[in-house]
């Protein structure tokens, strides 16, 4: 792959939205690109449309702590390595499947994820900050808000 020139050419992204991903196994993967020859990867997460095809409504939680996972990945990685990370908010599993989690009911959890990762975690005050910004008396994480 390294004598290929691809590693020049590209920069891996590299997706997982699980709320409890293989840590470990994320840094092990950036290794082994990095001695490709890839100088920087990308990583993926998601703020929505990522827990099922019929899924309707958010579950901020899951997607939290998907963002937590990340940040964990990016601290025990190289520190000159992460180009950055794309906050995805799928609306489709499939171009013949329904939509699903239309953007105004993942609002409140695309404001907590982009928070939580502007401040490198999440907290008190970071729930505050998005409570006030969305004008929400009571954010809720691990249920289903209305």
């Amino acid at each position: 792959l390294s004598e290929s020139g691809v590693p020049q050419l590209v920069q891996p992204m590299i997706w997982d939205y699980a709320a409890d991903i293989d840590v470990e196994g994320k840094v092990q993967l950036i290794e082994k690109y990095r001695r490709c020859g890839f100088s920087k990867v990308w990583f993926a997460s998601a703020f929505k449309g990522a827990t099922g095809a019929n899924q309707s409504l958010t579950l901020t939680g899951h997607h939290l702590r998907n963002q937590l996972q990340w940040l964990q990945v990016a601290s025990r990685s190289p520190g000159d390595v992460l180009e950055g990370i794309a906050l995805t908010g799928w609306q489709r599993y499939d171009h013949f499947s329904v939509l699903c989690e239309l953007l105004p009911v993942a609002i409140p959890s695309l404001a907590v994820c982009l928070q939580t990762l502007k401040n490198g975690g999440y907290s008190e005050k970071v729930k505050e900050n998005v409570e006030n910004l969305l004008g929400m008396s009571n954010l809720e994480i691990d249920t289903f808000m209305r």
